[in-house]
């Protein structure tokens, strides 16, 4: 039997870096919201090996894949041997500041804690996942979440109302230590009013959510890739209410009030070379 899953892609609504802490990591606090642009990983049990294959070659399929990684974490942490066939179709865009790896770690360790018939609990899927890396906790989660620490405190708030976005991902990708090297040289002087945004998803406030979208690590990447800014000020005349970069890029999501709406954004936007991508924000309740 196979078992069929979509790995769903985040945006960073806020992103703000409070300090670096002793272990390396940065301090941050970031609104994320899940969206409906997915991965789809489909698992079918064997015997005894892990064996994972990522048709068109865009991502690795051996053991540096997050993929394969959430699963011997799975088995070690199983205490039996168990087997299974993955194969993940990417959609998501790679380095993209989307969390695509993290949402195919984190759909991998939750569907085989069934299959396996495991059943951890989800606070132990949740500690798993922060091996993993930091933005898998909320891929685990999904939804609309404040979220701390390296991004593994995670406090859900009422669902994001429904909104439109076109995503905008440029030819390159970015390294996430490099733009954070980057913003410890010269930290952004502004910083998000995450309050704000947090009582204005509350309250439904497309216009409050659009006001408040605020990310400190984009001074950071368009210091390195100018062409970011370009990027959003082709939406907004595009018609976007509202732009950002997600995470530590490089794409960049422009903000509307129907999915409709973003269809006549990305169709009025001039790509140069640049992936443009029409989804919306999605919610699991």
């Amino acid at each position: 039997m196979v078992i069929r899953v979509y790995a769903r892609a985040k945006i960073n609504l806020t992103l703000d870096v409070l300090w670096k802490r002793p272990d390396g990591y940065h301090q941050v606090e970031t609104v994320m919201q899940s969206i409906k642009l997915h991965d789809c990983l489909e698992f079918a049990p064997q015997e005894k090996d892990i064996s994972l294959a990522v048709p068109g070659g865009e991502v690795p399929s051996g053991a540096e894949n997050l993929v394969y990684k959430a699963a011997l974490l799975m088995r070690a942490n199983a205490g039996k041997k168990c087997g299974v066939s993955i194969k993940l179709t990417k959609n998501i865009p790679v380095a993209a500041g989307l969390g695509g790896g993290s949402a195919d770690a984190a759909a991998t360790l939750s569907t085989l804690n069934e299959m396996w018939g495991i059943r951890f609990p989800l606070q132990d899927l949740l500690s798993l996942g922060e091996k993993l890396g930091s933005d898998v906790p909320f891929c685990l989660l999904g939804g609309t979440v404040l979220a701390g620490g390296r991004g593994e405190m995670l406090e859900p708030i009422p669902p994001c109302p429904r909104m439109g976005l076109v995503l905008v991902k440029p030819s390159f990708g970015v390294s996430t230590a490099s733009v954070y090297h980057a913003y410890d040289s010269s930290p952004a002087a502004g910083r998000p009013e995450t309050g704000e945004m947090v009582k204005a998803i509350k309250e439904k406030n497309i216009d409050g959510i659009v006001k408040n979208l605020a990310n400190v690590l984009e001074t950071a990447t368009i210091s390195m890739h100018p062409e970011i800014a370009g990027i959003k000020e082709k939406l907004l005349e595009a018609g976007a209410l509202g732009v950002l970069m997600s995470g530590s890029g490089p794409t960049v999501f422009g903000v509307v009030d129907s999915l409709e709406a973003a269809r006549a954004v990305a169709a009025r936007y001039q790509s140069r070379g640049e992936q443009v991508l029409v989804t919306e924000t999605f919610n699991f309740v």
